[in-house]
């Protein structure tokens, strides 16, 4: 088969269609190749990204679940950028697909009444020069298209099913070789109405297909690698379709970049961290010098102690806000209440200004929970992805807490053996708001909160029931709920304000509960790739964010989906919708891409007064 070139960019890579996922073609499914398949020259098509708190949450992760073997040193590289019409030889770069799944379903179909048969065939019985298409009986070449059904586990194993092989479980005798049909009876989708027949007579309905164990134990195939999983899976493979919404579920940690001084050797140390990271004396980084000519050329100028000093500066820096969870260190950063946070500078991480009352339109009583608000006028988001599910996606970190949450679900592996890890930096701007304890403690003593908790405990405590790692997931603050439903009604109300799309905004919240108190914050910010996050729509908002943010808790009163949607019992349901209270699209939900908990752990109620609760909202009308 030719080879041919799908152009994607690295934030796809990272946050949509990385290892494993499966991506269509006009005439094929492909699977994205796992890092073992990524060909990236040494210099040119790809960059490091340092960014320690990241790596070293990353880290303890990984070696966790026996996804990153003891003593490797784990490190970001941003996805290959096609460097085509540049000199060199070797292979180019980009990532490797394989075609996948391996079944093939004819297009031309034949007719008998209401059913409609398709020929089955597998891609290595195609014509011999890999064109997407078969030659029947009378010497005619017939169109295919990839079969829409696979096998998988709950752990992201993926494997073709073996339509043979299930048509006949049971029957005895040899393995048959008749041809296999696709047959669809009627326009319904009705699973019973799709069956696959063999030419012996022996059929599977979908229906059937869908039964738990069908096909048995799991395999291990990871075919987006060179190798299957090592030992076996205690998993039963099930049914999927390739392109369902539950076929893939990336695993991303994203991390807001905390400053750094700014001065032009800590600048130039960073640029090279990952190459000079390990030393500790001068004699060390004098052998790195010889070793790396363009470490040499960037550094010059600098004596081998200066660069050693500045790399334990920067390495103790790292150790200190490591000791923090990454959303901690942030909130602790944005709301200390600095008049400037980072620095001013165009390659700065991270820059900052506290607001007066005043000058965010903050003096209107109902707004009185909100304690202070900061303009982010640049900040550094850095999205790294470190596996990914099938079939559900992983718990969400919701107060900062990583490690209990994303170990619930077991990812599957991204390489054979572990070295690093595709991330994206991107910068942008924000608006951080910082919600006074004391108010919410005296809200959450309101006898209408404590009843609308207990409502949404107990969806929350049906729906865990019934989901395997149930016993790892915690009910999130009742304070959550309310900002939760704030932050998703601000962002649609500042979407019409600020220039920006609400699908370019996102959100990062803060119900931080520990040793050292109660925290709560929260973060709307753009980020992009380039520097169009940059541009000030966002900031600029916040004379008027006052009034921006009562129009958006007017909203919240009345949705076209009321009374319904006010009503709704989070107990009468066994699925995600036990997770919120009265939200729906017609009011709170957003863009996935938008909120960080998959719009989960909402309820309007929680926020402004509803046709059916009014003493339980936090901002009060």
């Amino acid at each position: 088969m030719s080879a041919k070139r799908v152009t994607l960019r690295q934030s796809q890579l990272v946050l949509g269609f990385g290892p494993g996922a499966m991506v269509d073609l006009p005439t094929r499914s492909v699977i994205v190749g796992g890092l073992d398949l990524w060909h990236m020259r040494e210099r040119g098509s790809w960059r490091a990204v340092h960014e320690p708190r990241a790596v070293a949450v990353l880290e303890a992760l990984l070696r966790a679940n026996g996804r990153l073997a003891e003593g490797v040193r784990l490190s970001l590289r941003t996805p290959p950028v096609d460097d085509e019409g540049r000199p060199g030889a070797g292979e180019p770069p980009g990532v490797e697909a394989r075609i996948f799944p391996a079944w093939f379903v004819a297009r031309d179909a034949e007719e008998a009444g209401d059913v409609h048969r398709r020929r089955l065939v597998r891609w290595r019985d195609l014509n011999p020069r890999g064109r997407a298409d078969l030659i029947d009986d009378d010497g005619r070449r017939v169109g295919v298209t990839p079969i829409r059904f696979v096998a998988g586990c709950r752990k992201g194993h993926l494997q073709d099913i073996d339509w043979s092989y299930a048509v006949h479980v049971g029957m005895p005798g040899e393995r048959c070789v008749q041809p296999l049909w696709l047959e669809e009876r009627g326009t319904s989708g009705d699973p019973a109405s799709t069956r696959i027949v063999c030419g012996c007579g022996a059929a599977l309905s979908l229906r059937d297909a869908q039964a738990d164990g069908r096909f048995g134990k799991c395999r291990g195939r990871r075919p987006w690698l060179r190798t299957d999983e090592p030992g076996e899976c205690d998993e039963h493979l099930r049914f999927l379709t390739r392109t369902a919404t539950n076929a893939y579920f990336p695993q991303v940690l994203t991390v807001i970049s905390l400053p750094a001084a700014e001065d032009e050797l800590t600048r130039l140390v960073e640029a090279h961290m990952d190459a000079i990271d390990w030393v500790t004396m001068p004699a060390e980084l004098a052998m790195a010098r010889r070793a790396n000519p363009a470490l040499r050329a960037a550094l010059a100028g600098w004596s081998d102690a200066e660069i050693v000093a500045r790399v334990a500066q920067l390495r103790a820096r790292g150790h200190q806000n490591l000791e923090k969870a990454p959303k901690v260190a942030e909130f602790d950063l944005l709301a200390s209440g600095a008049g400037e946070i980072g620095s001013d500078t165009p390659d700065a991480r991270l820059h900052a200004r506290t607001l007066t009352r005043d000058q965010w339109d903050g003096e209107r009583p109902r707004l009185a929970p909100i304690a202070s608000a900061v303009a982010v006028h640049r900040l550094r988001e850095v999205a790294c992805l470190y596996g990914f599910t099938r079939f559900e996606a992983a718990p969400t970190a919701i107060d900062g807490d990583l490690e209990e949450l994303y170990l619930a679900v077991e990812g599957a592996a991204l390489a054979t053996e572990l070295e690093w890890l595709p991330a994206v930096e991107q910068l942008g701007e924000g608006i951080f708001l910082r919600f006074d304890p004391h108010a919410i403690r005296a809200w959450l003593a309101r006898p209408a909160v404590a009843a609308r908790g207990d409502m949404l405990l107990r969806g929350h405590d049906r729906w865990r029931a019934n989901q395997a790692y149930g016993d790892k997931l915690r009910f999130p603050t009742l304070a959550y709920y309310a900002m939760h439903g704030f932050s998703h009604a601000l962002m649609n109300e500042i979407a019409l304000d600020c220039g920006y799309p609400a699908t370019a905004l996102k959100e990062r919240l803060y119900a931080i509960v520990d040793d050292e108190g109660e925290r709560f914050g929260l973060l709307l910010y753009t980020a992009t790739t380039g520097a169009q996050g940059t541009l000030g729509g966002l900031t600029a908002v916040l004379p008027r964010l006052g009034a921006i943010a009562e129009r958006a808790l007017d909203r919240l009163a009345l949705c076209s989906g009321d009374p319904i949607c006010a009503e709704h019992d989070p107990d009468a349901h066994g699925d995600e919708r036990a997770l919120s209270g009265a939200a729906c699209h017609s009011c709170l939900l957003v863009a996935e891409t938008s909120c960080e908990a998959r719009n989960l752990y909402l309820d309007r109620a929680l926020t402004a007064p509803t046709v059916l609760t009014e003493r339980a909202a936090l901002f009060g009308g």
